[in-house]
């Protein structure tokens, strides 16, 4: 049996979506280690993952809730660069103080979130094989597909192709601090020149929680790039919802996860078009005050609650109001936009049939067993071919030690 250590951001779907793997993995005998700040620990949940605390001087007790809270609602520039910033500081503490942990630790193989280009540059630099896993959408870049921040859809023409050229460029041009972080760590560890996130995938294993039929349409994803759908722990793990049966009246489920989900005048707005419908379950993911929940109920929710089955609920809607499916931009979603869009999409089957067709798609991708079964594979056919390795030499900017103290420094300044 293997011993995988999986590095990824700290946000509670991304941990979800690997606790999902790590589980199945612990079942089959594999050991489970997971490295982060300390305050992640109660994040995953599964009491035989062995957490291994780093960044004590860098990421001290109180930095979660501000690195949480800032990309929840970053605001105007200052705060977008105030989140970028808080990306590259923990990159740049993985990359520190995780490598000399791994060796301690004996790992083999680590699972490496897209989004954290720790995982790539720390796997790469001690010659360890690695996984990527997209928990949010493919980072993977081509000319016709816009970066997953961008609010369009993919290039039809030259045209559309130069527009996601241009958007790239100021993308990386704000991603600078985390570029430079990244740059940095790869010299140190004699990888060769990466700054991007999508520089630090995985040439072993790919895999996307989107499905083909969800995603766009690629036209370069790698042999190894895997959509398995949805990563999830066996439905039996899910609490029974109390919600209506034998309603004959629309019912609407509303979610923004749990980075969006303190927008409380935007629940004002879904709840005030959802009135008519007289039907809403509105999950705030604990973001929300116990006075702010009361308002909502008066407003014109149902029921209010801090999470919903993830699963169940979704299953009991007929619509589900999300951060990802009802295209109309927070700023313009007002009430009577959103009971607009709710009365057509309640009132045209073809929105339920393409529903219905995109999951059936994602029941049919496999889901954690076979991600779990392509993780597996990957580290044995890395083992096969593994070349004579010398470990990575320690990084040349100094000790993790001193590089903590450092990023404190920068971050308190």
């Amino acid at each position: 049996m293997a011993h995988f250590t999986i590095i990824a951001p700290p946000f509670t779907s991304h941990v979800r979506a690997l606790v999902a793997l790590a589980g199945d993995l612990l079942d089959k005998g594999h050991r489970i280690s997971w490295v982060h700040q300390a305050e992640v620990q109660p994040l995953p949940g599964d009491r035989r993952i062995e957490f291994r605390a780093v960044g004590a001087l860098s990421h001290p007790a109180g930095s979660l809730a501000r690195t949480v809270a800032r990309a929840a609602r970053p605001g105007g520039p200052l705060g977008l660069h105030r989140v970028i910033a808080d990306v590259a500081a923990s990159s740049d503490m993985l990359c520190c103080e995780a490598p000399a942990l791994l060796r301690a630790l004996g790992t083999d193989a680590v699972i490496a979130d897209q989004t954290e280009a720790a995982g790539g540059l720390v796997a790469s630099g001690l010659g360890l094989p690695f996984m990527s896993v997209a928990c949010a959408l493919p980072v993977n870049r081509e000319p016709r597909l816009p970066l997953p921040v961008m609010p369009w859809t993919c290039a039809v023409d030259a045209r559309g192709e130069q527009l996601n050229e241009g958007s790239a460029r100021v993308h990386d041009w704000l991603m600078r601090p985390h570029a430079r972080v990244t740059a940095r760590h790869a010299r140190a560890f004699g990888i060769g020149a990466r700054s991007t996130l999508a520089d630090c995938l995985s040439p072993r294993a790919q895999i996307s929680q989107a499905t083909a039929s969800f995603d766009f349409p690629r036209i370069r994803r790698p042999a190894h790039f895997h959509a398995v759908g949805p990563l999830r722990p066996p439905l039996q793990h899910e609490p029974a919802p109390d919600l209506p049966v034998n309603d004959a009246r629309p019912f609407v489920f509303a979610s923004l996860g749990t980075l969006q989900s303190g927008r409380f005048g935007l629940f004002k707005r879904i709840a005030r078009a959802c009135r008519a419908l007289d039907v809403l379950l509105l999950a705030h993911c604990d973001r929300l005050s116990a006075a702010q929940a009361k308002a909502l109920r008066h407003t014109g929710a149902t029921w209010v609650t801090g999470f919903a089955p993830q699963r169940a609920a979704p299953a009991r809607a007929d619509v589900v109001i999300s951060h990802a499916g009802l295209r109309l931009q927070p700023a313009l979603a007002s009430a009577a936009r959103l009971e607009k869009s709710l009365h057509r999409l309640l009132g045209e089957p073809a929105f339920a049939e393409r529903a219905r067709l995109l999951g059936a798609d994602a029941a049919a991708s496999g889901g954690v067993p076979r991600a779990v079964g392509l993780i597996e594979a990957a580290l044995v056919n890395a083992a096969r071919c593994a070349p004579p390795f010398v470990p990575a030499k320690e990084p040349a900017y100094g000790s993790s030690t001193a590089a903590a103290a450092q990023a404190a420094r920068r971050q308190h300044a």
